[in-house]
């Protein structure tokens, strides 16, 4: 017999305790809700994108606690305690502007679904405050999908924004 309990069938809520974009978050979210659906449904936070839900892509990537992660493997209660990035946070900020404004004018961000991934990548790339050759910057954000640009023009607009920093 099924035990028909929200317990049982992942249905069980937790709280959490995040800071999101900068602003501190208190929310309840089912046990076993991927952090990408939760952003994207109930922060209606939609620049996280959800393209193959197995973590190959990089479309739902999100910065936690300043590094690269996959959303769609993420589970919400699993940033309790910590900070969370959307694309949005760093946009708002204005700490992606630089990078954005090389993605137009490069043409780095074509139909735009993997562009929340790759800025958000290319901005812990650029944390690091490193120099790093172009097949470096390739190699960096080779977990990122991109069915458009060739990656040409992205790692292009990442090795413009770090020589502008003095990084190359």
């Amino acid at each position: 017999m099924i035990d028909p309990s929200n317990e049982l069938l992942g249905e069980e809520e937790i709280a959490i305790e995040v800071t999101l974009n900068g602003r501190p978050l208190k929310r309840r979210v089912k046990a076993r809700q991927h952090l990408a659906d939760f952003l994207r449904h109930e922060m209606e936070l939609t620049g996280t994108h959800l393209g193959c839900e197995h973590g190959v892509c990089g479309a739902c990537t999100v910065l936690i606690d300043g590094h690269t992660a996959r959303g769609c493997l993420t589970l919400a209660v699993q940033v309790s305690g910590n900070r969370v990035d959307t694309v949005a946070g760093p946009t708002e900020s204005g700490d992606l502007v630089e990078m954005q404004k090389e993605f137009i004018a490069r043409n780095a961000a074509q139909c735009g679904f993997c562009s929340s991934g790759m800025l958000l990548t290319a901005y812990e790339l650029l944390s690091g405050n490193e120099t790093l050759s172009r097949a470096e910057i390739r190699e960096f954000i080779s977990g990122n999908m991109c069915r458009c640009t060739g990656y040409h023009a992205i790692v292009d607009a990442v090795e413009a924004v770090m020589t502008r920093r003095g990084s190359i």
